[in-house]
């Protein structure tokens, strides 16, 4: 069933940037990849500067995940709506991805330093 799904500790120092401004670095992102989809890097909450993100009302579900939740980007240049994504309370399979935000690519830049 969610079998396709692989959550590693991602190696070494990730940065996520958007608007500007440097969103979050961190040595503690998780890599999730799902079949055959590009990998994922979650960046932990305690590691991101939260200020700059909102929870949006923008909602989508995963049979796989559970519910995820949206969150819009707020920087002194731009808003950038919903350019990231947390699953608050996922299913078990995935447990270890709660209190951890991805980005979207086209929305944020996600670097390994």
């Amino acid at each position: 069933m969610g079998d396709h799904i692989k959550i590693r500790k991602a190696t070494g120092t990730w940065v996520v940037r958007a608007g500007g401004a440097v969103l979050g670095e961190t040595t503690n992102a998780l890599e999730l990849s799902e079949g055959d989809m590009p990998a994922v890097i979650y960046f932990p909450r305690a590691d991101l500067g939260m200020a700059f993100l909102e929870a949006s009302e923008t909602r989508s579900s995963c049979p796989f995940k559970g519910e995820a939740t949206y969150y819009s980007i707020h920087t002194k240049s731009v808003v950038i709506k919903d350019a990231g994504w947390s699953y608050e309370d996922p299913k078990e399979l995935v447990s270890e991805i709660k209190d951890y935000i991805a980005f979207y690519p086209q929305k944020a830049a996600v670097e390994q330093l």
